[in-house]
């Protein structure tokens, strides 16, 4: 037999093993997909039915065309990803298809149709998130690629979030975190400098950690870093610091310097590195209460929210999302049959007080619960990975939703002071469902060369 021969004959025996071997992960994210269209359909039809008294098929059909997209997704995996985990799409689209939901129930209250609902606006950028996470898994075959270049992204990740004092760009809504394109288009570049910014942290840490990791001053059961290690801790300190000043952003200051220790965490193991970084975090936040009017009013708004005073000003979205929560009760008054249209910003910032109060507590643990389930098989991957960037990539991305709802749940429920993030998934806003789609394209890459390497065996 000539060597051509046997070469055919190997890729010819490859191809039927691919196709004589069952689809385990696939099948099962198969059904956990369907009973996630069957709960999106279910609430949308609730919601109707509830604030409508009839079932609005026009909707519905739009809403098809996501469970469509989605179903492209679920194909293109079947073909180029096959062993990616099967939980991380079904939660996203649970979760896409409840944000939509509260979206549209808040739409009719306002009666805003067309293109001036947002949830009309949500479900294109929900479409064209789908899509990006379908091309990334597509185009992206070895998301070790990205290693090469580390730095171009830290440049890329500096870049967007300069983009809105870029004169003609930014807008004045408060913290200046916007960008616009004609006055039509507008977008959060932040969002997607977190996913840049994320990659970069992987791939320098990657290239750092033996020094980060060398022996230090062992204290309190702990081996503490020398001094000269801690560069990169406080110029991520002062860098989180420069976007709560410049940007007027605590929720985007915190969040990049939580993800940076959450990564430097597992790229060395040290829990010293954890209480050094709690502890600037928690004093950056001290003295920029004292020192920024606007830090200081969300300070003076958590702790005395319920002062007559301030309820008539500025902690009225506050107690108007407490009451709201409080009104839904165990288990909630019904989608459709609240008032969270009462609660500005009901839509975005406040959605999981929206959420809670027609879902009940039951409802909000609920989704809690799909947010711990899909941060844990983010983690999974990263702890299941063999190379370090994989794991730091899995890890820091999966940290970062993780972070961003307690952030903004601890916020709406008055555990820690608010800030200007959003909900990941649920709240309306483009760029934010954008970046979090492509995370989900990024973790099911790494989850699928993870679980299709072949692993050495010992025995």
């Amino acid at each position: 037999m000539t060597d051509t021969q046997l070469s055919t004959d190997t890729t010819v025996m490859k191809a039927l093993r691919r196709l004589r071997m069952p689809q385990t992960q696939r099948n099962r994210e198969l059904g956990l997909l369907l009973f996630a269209f069957l709960i999106n359909g279910a609430a949308v039809a609730l919601v109707q039915l509830g604030a409508l008294g009839a079932i609005d098929w026009t909707f519905l059909y739009y809403c098809g065309g996501l469970t469509v997209l989605v179903l492209a997704l679920h194909v293109v995996l079947r073909f180029t990803a096959r062993s990616a985990d099967p939980f991380v799409v079904p939660i996203a689209t649970v979760l896409s298809g409840l944000g939509l939901a509260m979206i549209y129930r808040i739409d009719i209250e306002d009666e805003l149709t067309g293109w001036e609902a947002l949830s009309t606006r949500q479900l294109v950028w929900a479409a064209i998130a789908i899509a990006g996470a379908i091309a990334v898994v597509v185009f992206l075959k070895n998301y070790r690629v990205l290693f090469r270049y580390t730095y171009l992204f830290g440049l890329t990740g500096i870049l967007l979030l300069l983009l809105p004092f870029v004169p003609g760009l930014g807008t004045d809504a408060g913290a200046d975190v916007w960008v616009s394109i004609g006055g039509i288009f507008s977008f959060q570049p932040g969002e997607l400098a977190k996913i840049a910014l994320g990659i970069f942290f992987a791939g320098y840490l990657v290239r750092t950690r033996e020094a980060l990791t060398s022996v230090g001053t062992r204290f309190l059961g702990m081996t503490w870093p020398r001094a000269r290690e801690l560069g990169p801790l406080l110029i991520m300190w002062l860098a989180s610091m420069a976007i709560i000043v410049l940007q007027r952003d605590l929720g985007t200051g915190l969040l990049m310097f939580g993800m940076f220790i959450a990564m430097i965490y597992a790229a060395t193991g040290k829990t010293s590195w954890v209480v050094l970084g709690v502890t600037l975090a928690v004093t950056g936040a001290l003295a920029a209460s004292q020192v920024l009017p606007y830090v200081g009013a969300r300070f003076t708004n958590w702790l005395d929210a319920f002062n007559p005073e301030l309820m008539d000003n500025s902690s009225m979205q506050l107690v108007s999302g407490i009451f709201g929560l409080a009104h839904g009760g165990l288990l909630g008054t019904g989608l459709g049959q609240g008032r969270p249209g009462l609660t500005p910003l009901a839509h975005s910032d406040y959605i999981f007080p929206s959420l809670g109060e027609e879902l009940g507590l039951i409802g909000a643990f609920a989704i809690l619960c799909l947010y711990m389930v899909f941060t844990s098989r983010g983690i999974r991957i990263g702890i299941a990975g063999q190379d370090d960037f994989g794991k730091l990539l899995a890890t820091g991305l999966s940290f970062t939703i993780a972070l961003q709802v307690f952030i903004m749940v601890g916020g709406v429920t008055r555990l820690i002071p608010l800030t200007g993030l959003t909900t990941p998934f649920l709240a309306a806003g483009g760029s934010s469902l954008v970046a979090n789609w492509l995370i989900v394209a990024l973790l099911l890459r790494v989850s699928d060369a993870v679980r299709s390497r072949p692993r050495v065996v010992i025995g």
